[in-house]
């Protein structure tokens, strides 16, 4: 039996699978997302987690009275990045640092280093929306993922700086 256009009603195979993955992939990112906003919801509970206008969530963990990052700066970090259910899926290796531009990151580490100090280590409980949203940047972080960096601000310089 053909459709109104002509064509028929039964699909291809590939194209059902790809209709089915499609929901699915729907159904896990509403679920993740859902996973991330009661997390964020339980943990604003928690002794010495603050909040920022945009939903982004932090806890001190070391203070310091250091020089904070401009936006246009290159920060020198240690860190661990984790999901809601504390799967580590990125961190630097023991003993190291990276170096980036604060203005080349996802917005949740943009806005919460440039609230830091250097020598200041801090946990930053990042939503999707300020995180990498719809999109799924690796098999790790599922797409609207809130995440968590425990992040410590090593040093500062000038994107034009030689080393």
């Amino acid at each position: 039996m053909a459709g109104c256009d002509g064509s028929s009603e039964h699909q291809p195979i590939e194209d059902k699978e790809a209709f089915r993955q499609s929901l699915l992939e729907k159904a896990l990112n509403d679920d993740t997302r859902k996973a991330g906003n009661e997390f964020l919801a339980n943990n604003l509970k928690q002794p010495g987690v603050q909040v920022t206008a945009s939903g982004l969530q932090y806890r001190i963990i070391t203070d310091a009275t250091g020089a904070k990052p401009a936006r246009d700066q290159i920060v020198e970090v240690q860190y661990q990045g984790r999901r809601v259910d504390g799967g580590i899926f990125d961190a630097t290796a023991e003993g190291k640092s990276i170096k980036f531009p604060l203005n080349q990151v996802i917005d949740g580490w943009r806005e919460g280093l440039s609230m830091m100090s250097v020598g200041s280590e801090w946990e930053l409980f990042i939503p999707a929306d300020l995180a990498y949203g719809a999109r799924s940047p690796s098999v790790d972080i599922p797409a609207n993922s809130t995440i968590i960096f425990t992040v410590k601000l090593l040093g500062i310089s000038d994107a034009g700086a030689q080393e």
